[in-house]
């Protein structure tokens, strides 16, 4: 989580760089899919759906893009270098959200913070940390129930995404750096600055991204690799997406440009397989 002000605009940024790709999914591994699918439709409030074995959620809040669960037989290890921050209206809104997520198997965790933090930090059924923030961030106010996807990463890291997706820096200030959607809709991608954890293999969360329809994708991963991103094998094999990660070394995947969001996946209309990272 950044560490700012609660109020003003002091190290707010506002640089309008060009629209390009969509940010398509946020994709989370998972051992179970359908487990976690279910708790992370009870912390956001989006709606679930199953289609053919694959388990994603659709927003209900205008967010611009849809959660995707991957299977995988690997467990997490040490702390997530990626984390959500979830935001609440009040204190009791607060205590009865961490209430009820404690009951569907969140478990209360400790990644340092100290006993005058205002913010409550769980870790989700498979030990994916998160926060829920207080209800006088002001950080974050104007964000829905999912408030930012928060990285453990550089200012590179954050100027590079905010020339990737188009979306204007929000904040930066002190090597942290926040971006969001032009609309101003959705939540925030933050970047909390060094010193950075170390990475312990494959991230449990990434972006999938999908460059304008219509357009070239393998002319947009040679684009982000100007930008400093790399192209990344991680036993893939022949997909129809890019694998990359980015300058601090976090896992991506451009998608092709014609496929649907993947928030339409809540009326089937498309696989979520269709622009998955397998590499099982």
């Amino acid at each position: 989580m950044i560490d700012s002000p609660d109020d003003g605009d002091h190290g707010r940024a506002a640089i309008e760089p060009r629209a390009t790709n969509r940010l398509d999914a946020l994709c989370l591994d998972a051992s179970e899919p359908s487990r976690q699918a279910n708790f992370w439709a009870v912390a956001l409030g989006w709606d679930i759906v199953e289609s053919d074995g694959e388990w994603a959620l659709t927003p209900t809040d205008g967010t611009p893009f849809g959660i995707l669960f991957e299977l995988t037989s690997e467990q997490q290890v040490g702390q997530n270098n990626i984390h959500l921050d979830l935001t609440s209206t009040s204190l009791e809104d607060q205590r009865d959200l961490v209430a009820r997520l404690v009951d569907l198997g969140a478990r209360h965790a400790d990644v340092g913070q100290s006993v005058d933090e205002t913010h409550v930090v769980l870790a989700d059924p498979e030990g994916n940390e998160f926060c829920i923030i207080g209800p006088h961030n002001q950080f974050l106010a104007g964000c829905g129930r999912l408030g930012a996807i928060n990285a453990d990463g550089t200012r590179h890291a954050g100027l590079f995404w905010s020339a990737a997706l188009g979306w204007p820096l929000v904040w930066d200030e002190n090597d942290q750096t926040a971006i969001r959607a032009p609309d101003g809709t959705g939540p925030l991608i933050t970047w909390s600055g060094p010193p950075l954890m170390a990475k312990r293999g494959k991230n449990r969360l990434h972006l999938d991204i999908a460059p304008p329809r219509h357009s070239d994708q393998q002319a947009e991963a040679d684009r982000l690799v100007e930008l400093g991103a790399t192209r990344i094998d991680i036993g893939q094999g022949e997909v129809s997406w890019v694998v990359m990660a980015d300058p601090d070394g976090n896992e991506f995947c451009v998608v092709s440009p014609n496929a649907p969001p993947a928030r339409t996946h809540a009326d089937g209309s498309a696989n979520a397989s269709d622009r998955s990272v397998k590499p099982r």
